[in-house]
């Protein structure tokens, strides 16, 4: 059991490092926590959450390396995610001029479903998501591990991803944070949009 325990916390331990890293995930919770939009953040973390579990599955009972070797599909779902990313981007730009007054801005585009929805595409569309989850279960995971420790993982992970964006979520959301959004809201979106469009162009471009 402590050997098990072991593998679990330190599988974990990358797994944190990994989440807390800069990406297109942190750069969607920080669009929409800094602009008020506190449920649809919930409802991406959420579905960032859930995409990434699945992924975990996947990768945890095998079928991950056979969609790998996929060599089209592995290339139109990034491709396709890359779009996505750059749609999210220029949508962030063209918004930025039509940034909402602190009174208004709560309540428009704050859908906890389609924050959802927004998560789960990104996260699925993302196929570097099944790369990092076999180095990682590579490296960490023992051949024959139990149902236990799988269990553990895929639950302690799910539950990282959320506690680690919520916490982002609470944190942009607080009154110095908001002031800062109120002052450069059309440049925070911008900067935001940039980094989501870029994190799109890298991806299509490692396939073309």
């Amino acid at each position: 059991m402590s050997s098990e325990i072991a593998v679990v916390a330190t599988t974990l331990g990358f797994y944190a490092l990994a989440v807390a890293s800069p990406g297109p995930n942190f750069a969607l919770i920080s669009r929409l926590a800094l602009s008020g939009a506190r449920r649809a953040a919930i409802g991406a973390t959420l579905g960032l959450a859930l995409a990434a579990t699945f992924y975990a599955i996947l990768t945890i009972t095998g079928l991950s390396i056979a969609l790998t070797r996929i060599g089209w599909l592995a290339s139109l779902v990034q491709i396709a995610g890359g779009c996505y990313l750059i749609y999210l981007g220029v949508k962030a730009w063209l918004g930025a001029r039509h940034t909402l007054s602190p009174e208004s801005r709560g309540s428009a585009h704050d859908s906890a479903i389609s924050g959802l929805r927004t998560g789960i595409i990104v996260n699925l569309s993302n196929p570097k998501v099944i790369t990092f989850f076999l180095s990682l279960y590579a490296v960490t995971v023992p051949m024959g591990a139990s149902l236990w420790t799988k269990l553990s993982l895929l639950t302690g992970g799910f539950l990282l991803e959320v506690v680690w964006y919520g916490l982002v979520i609470v944190l942009l959301s607080t009154p110095p944070a908001r002031a800062i959004y109120d002052r450069a809201g059309q440049w925070i979106e911008r900067a935001v949009g940039t980094a989501l469009a870029a994190f799109g162009l890298r991806l299509i471009s490692e396939k073309l």
